[in-house]
């Protein structure tokens, strides 16, 4: 087989999505194994390593069959497997409304357009800031939408400056502020926004108010 003919598949599994413009709704979530970075406070770490490789019509298979209308592919960093931008656009295909999650620092120019992009800007506090791959905002439409995940007033200020600098609502009017679960309180960063009257909506990681935070497949 040929390299984009496969996939190294951590979980695929049914639940609500947890984040985004999108959350609240059922979701299934096709997690990819592996991944370039090693941010501070990830919560993902059991999928940088391990896996099965699966045909990718498998993994469509097994996507299309959890039933629900949105579908997100996440990771790790899926964008690192070459079968995943055709895999997006098979997702699309079937008609499915089609979500990634992707660090910015992996090149979206090769997502097909029809996927709601949802990429990170890596704040200071990540320890991965020098990562971002500024080139990518050229592709961020305005049904994509880019995320910071904050540790700290630190990360706030990073976040504040880059949205004017780069006049990030030109590009797209959704711009995500999450805060490190458990580092910096929700409250805290929703007064920073009021005062700055900065146009970012605040969003929690739903899942882990429903589950406990650890909770793997959901």
């Amino acid at each position: 087989m040929a390299k984009e003919d496969t996939l190294v598949i951590h979980e695929i599994y049914a639940s609500i999505q947890g984040e985004s413009t999108f959350a609240g709704l059922p979701c299934t979530f096709v997690r990819t194994t592996g991944c370039n970075l090693r941010c501070s406070w990830c919560d993902t770490t059991q999928a940088f390593y391990g896996g099965t490789r699966m045909p990718r019509s498998t993994v469509l298979e097994k996507a299309l069959a959890c039933g629900t209308q949105l579908v997100e592919l996440t990771g790790g960093e899926p964008l690192l497997q070459p079968g995943v931008p055709l895999l997006l656009s098979e997702l699309c295909d079937a008609g499915k409304t089609v979500l990634i999650e992707t660090s910015g620092e992996a090149d979206v120019s090769r997502v097909d357009p029809r996927v709601h992009k949802i990429m990170d800007l890596k704040a200071p506090l990540s320890g991965e800031s020098a990562r971002n791959r500024w080139t990518n905002l050229e592709h961020i439409g305005p049904g994509d939408e880019l995320k910071f995940v904050l540790a700290g007033r630190e990360d706030y200020e990073w976040m504040r400056d880059v949205i004017r600098s780069r006049e990030l609502p030109k590009r797209t009017k959704n711009l995500l502020a999450s805060t490190v679960f458990g580092r910096l309180l929700p409250k805290d960063l929703v007064s920073w926004v009021m005062a700055d009257a900065l146009p970012v909506r605040v969003q929690l990681q739903m899942h882990k108010y429903v589950w406990p935070p650890e909770t793997q497949g959901v």
